[in-house]
């Protein structure tokens, strides 16, 4: 049982530590933060009129695929700005009443983050729409004959919401916010500077050619990078090497299924159900989510964007179609169109 107790604790601390690391890999301000240069550009310009006004930031929309830094960011104009930051997620918000408490609980030009904000219920959002453009919130509270309408005034604040899917945000909502960032994939460039930043914050050094190798392969994404980057250092650590190598990261990201091209198993799991099941397309995103066993939104702002973006897979009006690019990529035969 001893030695049960001490592998758990093991495992706690081993957490604890990958959490340190993870919040230590977070830039903490925007010379800091490496990428979307355009972006940081803008947001310079309107947080420093912000300040220069002494008003709070006007909201903010973050949006683009998952990992590329819209929640790290949100965090740098907090910095930038100098206020505190109170995070949650859209799913998180299950009534009215939580998301008073979190508006009320802001001094004046605080940031307010939402996560997922597409996922919101529908009341939830209504309840916004006056604490975004005119600083107050309408409530209802009591039950029966003691039921009645409380005026809350709100200090002057900054919401700055983040998704995957803007589409699936409400037109009422998404014209509330007056700064709107779309975040794009990242250069092999770029990544190779996250990556080098990002080993000396784990303490080991990694050749260049090797960080070039990880970043090609890091789908454009931070958060895939620095993902990669652990475990090809644990693979290096243990072998006993000091620096990390490019024979050992290459035969690193060949064990866990990340080829060339960047491509998972997963990605090259929904090229093939298109190919072999559908003749290359066209599919609905509803069917290609049943063949493969992920969900629809996971597909639609996962995996979809990457793929499309790099030639594999096109959007059609009647659905998804491969490219040839992935019959070659994949070593099939291509079809006769």
């Amino acid at each position: 049982m001893a030695e049960d107790k001490n592998s758990i604790v093991s495992g706690e601390v081993q957490g604890q530590e990958e959490e340190q690391a993870e919040f230590s890999l977070r830039p903490q301000t925007l010379s800091e933060y490496l990428g979307q240069k355009r972006v940081k550009k803008e947001m310079a310009v309107y947080i420093k009129a912000a300040q220069k006004r002494d008003e709070a930031l006007d909201h903010v929309l973050l949006y683009g695929p998952p990992g590329l830094g819209k929640t790290t960011l949100a965090f740098v104009i907090a910095n930038e700005l100098g206020v505190h930051l109170k995070s949650t997620s859209g799913p998180a918000i299950e009534k009215a009443g939580d998301l008073v408490a979190l508006l009320t609980d802001l001094d004046p030009g605080d940031i307010l983050f939402i996560d997922e904000i597409h996922r919101l219920a529908k009341p939830i959002e209504e309840v916004l729409y006056s604490a975004m453009e005119d600083y107050y919130v309408d409530i209802v509270i009591g039950e029966g004959q003691t039921t009645h309408a409380v005026h809350v005034t709100l200090p002057p604040f900054t919401l700055v919401g983040a998704t995957t899917l803007a589409g699936q945000l409400s037109a009422p909502l998404r014209d509330r916010f007056g700064i709107v960032e779309h975040l794009q994939y990242y250069t092999v460039e770029e990544l190779e500077k996250i990556i080098s930043r990002s080993s000396k914050v784990f303490n080991i050094e990694i050749e260049p050619q090797a960080a070039q190798e990880l970043a090609r392969r890091s789908r454009g994404t931070p958060r895939v990078a620095n993902r990669l980057l652990r475990r090809v250092r644990d693979f290096a650590q243990v072998k006993g090497e000091k620096v990390i190598s490019f024979a050992t990261t290459a035969s690193s990201l060949q064990q866990l299924q990340v080829d060339e091209e960047g491509l998972n198993q997963t990605d090259r799991k929904i090229l093939r159900v298109i190919i072999k099941n559908y003749h290359g397309g066209p599919v609905g995103i509803r069917t290609l989510a049943a063949n493969t066993g992920e969900d629809v939104e996971t597909i639609a702002s996962l995996y979809e964007p990457y793929l499309m973006q790099n030639g594999f897979l096109l959007m059609t009006p009647r659905g998804r179609m491969v490219t040839e690019k992935a019959y070659v990529h994949l070593g099939l035969p291509l079809p006769n169109r």
